[in-house]
């Protein structure tokens, strides 16, 4: 286990001389599009993104960054000047999906020399990756660490003017604490935002790469969060989700004794109509207190996503949880005795090194104990680097195939029937801001439940009130309410 202590602070900027040197790049990189402009040519950007919703969140400011430097969004990479790639690196399959798309850009710069492609996220955060990109990929220009994206004007403003590739991955920026408050945001919707609160992770649970490539457990100043969210919210943003890696740990760096139940506190007594999310939340650090302000909140969304992983201690604790299964179960009673609506989703591993029969069985045990309304669950994915793919006692794909079938039917029939219980009730959607696949009108309800809208036609980015006619394992339906004014 590695040491996670660190000193507290009282500020999260860049140095000046980090704000300097992105500022003087924005400006190097701005000389030459402006020129492109001048001459009758835009310099477009396009950014591919993978991943959990910290690399969405990511992904708004490096677009942010490219607006700032004189680029243009372009929907495709064709034609771009400029293309980034944020990765993933959660799960093998997220990277080699990545690592595909990368290969067919070498088709797109063929046909656009100019185009200056940077790959960045939690993948190019691993030196051996960035290894792979710099030999296996050579049209590809440069990569960045999750901890730099301040740096990305500078290794564009490099090779517009000639400069080196660049592939480094330094203890140094792995190891940072500090983060730009300036780097402006392009969201990516109107309706809804990301907002980070805190960023890497302490935890090192065995299974996960993250605290090796987003760095150490840093939070945002509470006044700082709450301007945005402020700004957001008088902007029109209906629908705000709070991210971390583990946002319980929100503040336990600060010196300004804000935890994170206090800043939901502080958030919810904003003026405005909106809806409150956070994730994702750490079951070792789930505290009454945050609780508490959850269900006394006037904007908080009666949801909760509370990662369960195994069902089983012995798992768990190869896992570094440090929680047992009876501590998660009566995390969700306190929620669901204090917010009887409330709807709890979870993620869960199968086939983690070690796990017997007896230990899957006693997942589904929790699960259906739990009641859950839906999972996100996963076939264990080694990933090098992390002490759980040196494991000797590796579970055959075959095995975690078959318990990976069973957990689905087993959850499928959980969430079907929890949501045919709502079959009646009138809920408070949020219009999503563009139809759905096919032409429906569609939402989301403070559960977090995807909701058609049949019939009517809703504001989009507006709540309304639905009456619920019918449900499925994944999604509900429902007709406008007459009283159509959601509350």
């Amino acid at each position: 286990m590695q040491d996670c202590y660190q000193p507290k602070r009282e500020n999260n900027l860049l140095s000046p001389d980090k704000t300097a040197r992105m500022k003087d790049a924005v400006d190097a990189v701005r000389a030459v599009t402006d020129k492109k402009r001048a001459n009758g040519d835009t310099p477009l950007y396009h950014i591919m993104s993978f991943g959990c919703q910290q690399n969405e969140a990511d992904s708004e400011r490096l677009a942010g960054l490219a607006e700032l430097m004189g680029y243009s969004h372009s929907p495709t990479p064709d034609g771009c000047s400029l293309v980034l790639v944020n990765t993933c690196a959660v799960r093998e399959h997220a990277e080699s999906r990545a690592l595909s798309l990368i290969g067919q850009l070498k088709h797109k710069k063929s046909a656009y020399p100019d185009m200056i492609i940077g790959v960045g996220g939690c993948m190019a955060s691993q030196q051996s990756r960035a290894d792979t990109l710099k030999h296996s990929y050579p049209y590809v220009d440069f990569s960045f660490c999750t901890t730099e994206l301040w740096r990305v004007p500078e290794l564009v403003a490099s090779r517009l003017g000639g400069g080196a590739r660049t592939f480094s991955v330094t203890s140094e920026a792995l190891s940072a604490t500090d983060f730009s408050e300036d780097i402006p945001v392009v969201r990516a919707s109107r309706s809804h935002a990301w907002v980070s609160v805190m960023y890497g992770c302490n935890n090192f649970c065995s299974y996960c790469i993250v605290p090796y490539v987003r760095g150490r457990e840093r939070s945002r100043l509470p006044d700082d969060i709450l301007r945005e969210v402020d700004g957001l919210v008088k902007d029109g943003c209906r629908d705000i989700t709070l991210l971390g890696q583990n946002v319980n740990s929100y503040g336990h760096d600060l010196d300004c004794g804000v935890t994170f139940a206090d800043l939901i506190t502080r958030i919810s007594q904003l003026d405005g109509d909106f809806r409150l999310r956070f994730m994702t939340s750490h079951p070792k650090d789930a505290t009454p207190e945050l609780i508490e302000a959850m269900a006394k909140s006037r904007v908080a969304a009666h949801h909760f996503h509370l990662p369960l992983q195994s069902g089983s201690d012995r798992v768990l604790s190869r896992m570094n949880r440090r929680y047992t299964s009876e501590k998660y179960l009566n995390i969700v009673r306190e929620l669901r005795r204090t917010m009887p609506d409330i709807a709890i989703t979870t993620d869960i591993i199968v086939g983690f090194p070690g796990e017997s029969e007896d230990d899957f069985a006693e997942t589904l045990n929790v699960m259906r104990e739990a009641d859950f309304d839906m999972i996100y669950s996963f076939i264990f994915s080694p990933r090098r680097g992390t002490p759980a793919a040196e494991a000797v006692d590796q579970i055959p794909e075959d095995v975690k195939s078959e318990r990976f079938s069973r957990l689905i039917e087993c959850q499928n029939a959980i969430s079907r029937a929890k949501n045919e219980l709502e079959v009646g009730e009138v809920q408070r959607v949020l219009v999503d801001d563009e139809p759905g696949k096919d032409g429906d009108v569609t939402g989301r309800s403070d559960k977090n439940k995807l909701v058609h809208i049949v019939g009517g036609t809703p504001a989009p980015g507006e709540f309304c009130r639905v009456k619920i006619t019918r449900a499925d394992t994944f999604a509900l339906w429902g007709e406008l309410a007459e009283d159509r004014t959601a509350r």
